[in-house]
């Protein structure tokens, strides 16, 4: 079987049309169906079926799929081994991360690639649902992720995931609320607090609809904003509580919010590295990845943006 054209075949099972596929490898959509023909020739079954206006992938095209990402991992294995004996890490590497992952992590990772002779780190950030890390992995080469962490990652044969850190989920108080004199917070002691959440399916309403299911205590959402700096200058207004990340949040000082932990409750995000296995082994991707747990590790030390530089008024 041709290479070219299992790596088609996993294109199409990422962007789910040909013309997708097209744009993405720079072909025509008749130059790409050619591609998928003559792979289903070589097979000796079909692998897409028609769906609507368009294809979707048969029983044994997933099948296929799974096996095909393999091999593709297997070359850039080789690709890798030759290429250490070689040259350094070399090339440019696309990643994307969310927008507080990028407030935590970005300037540090930026900082130690440019030590790296030869690779040239290219970032976006995405306000992404968990739903969307397989497409943005089809598109970059590096995906930075969060979850909620009583939700199992979306493990899959293609992908490769790679855990960095478990960031715990305070709750965000202005600073003359009545609660401020506890250091540490049960839900029902927020039961009647109007919260600021995020959009549906992303961790943190994730996490609030956790905490639902386990206390049976309800939260009043009272706006949704994305956004953690705007719910942060929200939370510090006095329209709401929030629940904001530990080390992920600008005002960790006290100046305009104060912080507290949540008793009784785990409450964490888990951020992570999602790559496509075909990608992983690249000498540049490796290097950009070691450098991103670097930088987890110096943002989260003992000490450094831990709970004990804030408020400790006993409860």
């Amino acid at each position: 079987m041709d290479v070219q054209r299992l790596r088609v075949l996993c294109e199409l099972a990422d962007r789910g049309s040909v013309t997708a596929v097209a744009t993405a490898l720079s072909f025509t959509p008749s130059a790409i169906s050619q591609q998928l023909k003559a792979l289903a020739d070589e097979v000796g079954m079909p692998l897409t079926e028609p769906a609507g206006r368009g294809l979707r992938l048969t029983a044994a095209g997933q099948a296929l799929v799974g096996e095909a990402e393999h091999v593709l991992a297997a070359l850039a294995r080789a690709e890798a081994a030759v290429g250490r004996l070689r040259t350094t890490p070399q090339g440019v590497v696309r990643m994307a991360l969310f927008p507080s992952g990028a407030r935590l992590l970005l300037a540090g990772l930026l900082h130690r690639v440019s030590a790296i002779d030869g690779v040239e780190l290219q970032v976006k950030d995405v306000d992404m649902p968990p739903t969307a890390v397989p497409t943005l992995a089809a598109d970059h080469d590096i995906v930075l992720t969060h979850r909620d962490e009583r939700r199992e990652p979306q493990r899959s044969a293609r992908h490769r995931i790679v855990p960095l850190v478990r960031e715990p989920l305070d709750v965000a108080l202005p600073p003359r609320h009545p609660l401020t004199r506890h250091r540490r917070l049960r839900l029902e002691q927020l039961a009647d607090e109007p919260w600021i959440s995020v959009e549906v399916g992303w961790p943190i309403d994730d996490v609030l609809r956790s905490l639902t299911t386990l206390t049976g205590t309800r939260p009043r959402i009272v706006q949704r904003i994305n956004d953690f700096s705007v719910t942060e200058e929200l939370v510090a207004a006095g329209v709401g509580v929030a629940l904001l990340p530990r080390w992920s949040t600008d005002d960790r000082g006290g100046r305009r919010l104060l912080m507290r932990e949540l008793a009784g409750v785990r409450a964490a995000r888990m951020v992570e590295v999602v790559m496509r296995e075909s990608v992983a082994e690249r000498p540049a991707v490796r290097a950009v990845v070691e450098a991103l747990q670097d930088t987890v590790r110096a943002v989260t030390q003992p000490g450094r943006l831990a709970l004990g530089s804030r408020d400790t008024t006993a409860s």
